[in-house]
């Protein structure tokens, strides 16, 4: 028995550390990021306020990669930030984005995708705050783009547009679904550059770029893209969430590399690969290059600091093409940039056979519980119209298909309360042998057909869907803003009452470690009667544990997402039923 409860035991603190993290760190960490988000909020509203000056001009953006010593993209210099981001985007002519999800423009002075928000997500629950802002040009705060083009072989000298080539629209001024841009620039030496944009209802953009050669002689050229992202992005900072660069290169797998640990390697090459593809990725949102399928590119991940101005790249370059005397050669790529949204996501997946590209969203360790999980409470929730109702229906399925599990379990306890007077006995009579304690119990065990260990099974099965649980409802942007009932309009968010300002009947807003919500209470409640239901330790210090546990609980669980709280209050309440 006592070996029981030591197990017992060390699982439950276990999850207390889990829990203890979110509390004492996670939660702190999250406040100081809503204010600060807050705060960047109403900056960025005084600056649209603004009229953008007509004399100011975009800062000089990167310059042109090169090929390096083992096929390496050379990263471009980057400016220190001159202006907001409205100014910058003013100084530049550019080709109007515009559909159901995003909106935007592709800046013509170096065809770069710059300027991207996303019209159906807002940075808070206000349906009047500002809308999601994804990418931003050079020269405005975190800037954050894409750019394509061309290297030159050594052997061939070509020139060749780069971040400050003016192109022009050969066709409509704006990039919609259906409605293709096409892009072209004359180098003067017998080579036109033409880009053919196409967009579709949703986030993924199809790039083909064409090099029209009329100049009599071969050349060679290699194809390039890259992602930039200038200043270290605020993140959530949870270990069990990766933010930063991405990608999947072939036989080499899934690389996930921190913002920290590119400072500490600064260059990360790969071997060339089919079949991959990379980027950034932040809670809720992405951006991926995805080159044309088949096609070898040599991936590399790189960190720069122009000044003091931290600097990221995911870049790949591709195989030499061949471009014949009075010929043409193209090549084509995609790039996704836009909210993780799990549909959307697997079946760009699915559709364009981009290898493990759902691991844009980090489904983490129980991924193969995880993904399922997030399919069902997204089918119920379907039925339902509510992802709260949906969690707590499929909380019903999942008491209903571990059951018969917990049924032998509820037995064994029962049993085991039965003969409580008759442990307590031998834990007293023999107190100071505590091998033949041991000995005693498992005969009492025995002839009453008790299983010790069934009472610690119903436990361990429960832990991976509860950390599959909050997985989904801490990562799947699904969950983002979903309103439950009354108070609770976000499940992704923690509960936003406090006992401390009396449920907010005092205007006082309580610090992070004392938002002690109506739901956190309720959960500590059916965990107290839960456990007075169980038989009662026979270790005076195993019961001081367990007499405590309730109200350590209900603190750390109160910083946690209030879906994740209602699913256990209502797990709680169904395990006394």
């Amino acid at each position: 028995m006592s070996e029981t409860r030591n197990y017992v035991i060390a699982i439950v603190l276990s999850i207390a550390v889990l829990l203890g993290w979110q509390f004492f760190v996670a939660g702190p960490q999250l406040e100081a990021q809503r204010k600060a988000a807050e705060a960047q909020r109403l900056a960025q509203q005084a600056a649209q306020g603004q009229t953008p000056g007509a004399t100011s001009t975009a800062p000089a953006p990167g310059t042109t990669p090169a090929p390096a010593a083992g096929g390496a993209v050379v990263p471009g210099a980057v400016m220190p930030t001159a202006a907001d981001r409205a100014t910058v985007i003013a100084a530049s002519e550019r080709v109007i984005i515009d559909t159901p999800s995003v909106i935007g423009s592709i800046n013509l002075l170096g065809a770069r995708f710059d300027d991207l928000r996303l019209k159906s997500y807002r940075e808070t629950i206000d349906p009047k705050s500002p809308i999601i802002t994804l990418l931003s040009p050079a020269g405005a705060p975190a800037a954050y783009y894409a750019e394509f083009g061309w290297v030159a072989d050594p052997a061939t000298p070509v020139t060749l547009p780069n971040p400050q080539t003016k192109w022009r629209p050969e066709t409509s001024n704006a990039l919609a679904p259906g409605q293709p841009v096409t892009l072209a620039w004359d180098n003067g030496q017998g080579f036109i550059f033409r880009r053919k944009v196409e967009i579709d209802e949703k986030y993924l953009f199809t790039i083909t770029d064409t090099v029209e050669n009329q100049s009599g002689k071969p050349a060679t050229l290699y194809p390039y893209g890259l992602i930039s992202r200038h200043e270290t992005p605020k993140t959530a900072g949870f270990y069990i969430l990766h933010e930063g660069l991405i990608g999947v290169f072939g036989d080499e797998g899934l690389k996930e590399i921190g913002y920290a640990d590119m400072k500490k390697t600064p260059v990360q090459a790969f071997d060339k690969v089919a079949g991959s593809w990379l980027g950034f990725v932040d809670k809720y949102w992405a951006t991926a290059i995805v080159p044309e399928s088949g096609k070898i590119m040599q991936p590399r991940f790189s960190y720069n600091l122009q000044g003091t101005l931290d600097t990221y790249q995911t870049d790949m370059l591709g195989e030499a093409i061949a471009v014949p005397g009075n010929g043409t050669a193209s090549f084509s790529k995609r790039l996704m940039a836009g909210a993780k949204e799990v549909g959307v996501i697997d079946g760009y997946a699915a559709t364009h056979s981009i290898d493990r590209f759902d691991r844009l969203i980090d489904w983490g360790w129980f991924y193969f519980l995880t993904k399922p999980l997030f399919y069902l409470i997204d089918w119920l929730f379907k039925l339902f119209g509510n992802f709260g109702v949906a969690i707590l229906a499929v909380t019903v399925i999942i008491k209903l298909v571990f059951f018969p599990l917990a049924n032998k379990s509820y037995d064994s306890m029962a049993k085991m309360k039965k003969v409580q007077p008759e442990m307590m006995e031998i834990r007293d009579k023999l107190k100071d042998d505590k091998m033949k304690q041991q000995q005693a119990m498992m005969e009492l065990y025995k002839r009453e057909k008790i299983n010790p260990l069934a009472g610690c099974l119903p436990i361990l099965v429960q832990i991976p869907v509860f950390f599959a649980l909050y997985k989904v409802l801490f990562v799947t942007i699904e969950m983002r803003h979903a309103p439950f009932f009354g108070w609770i309009k976000d499940l992704s968010a923690a509960d936003p009452t406090s006992i401390f300002n009396l449920f907010g009947l005092i205007p006082w807003d309580p610090p992070t470690i004392l938002m002690l919500g109506i739901w956190p209470i309720i959960m500590g409640i059916t965990m107290f009667v839960q456990m007075k239901l169980n038989p009662a330790p026979t270790d005076p210090t195993q019961k001081i544990i367990f007499d405590w546990m309730p109200i350590v609980f209900t603190f750390m669980l109160a910083a946690f997402p209030a879906g994740l709280v209602i699913y256990w209050a209502w797990n709680n309440f169904l395990s006394i039923l």
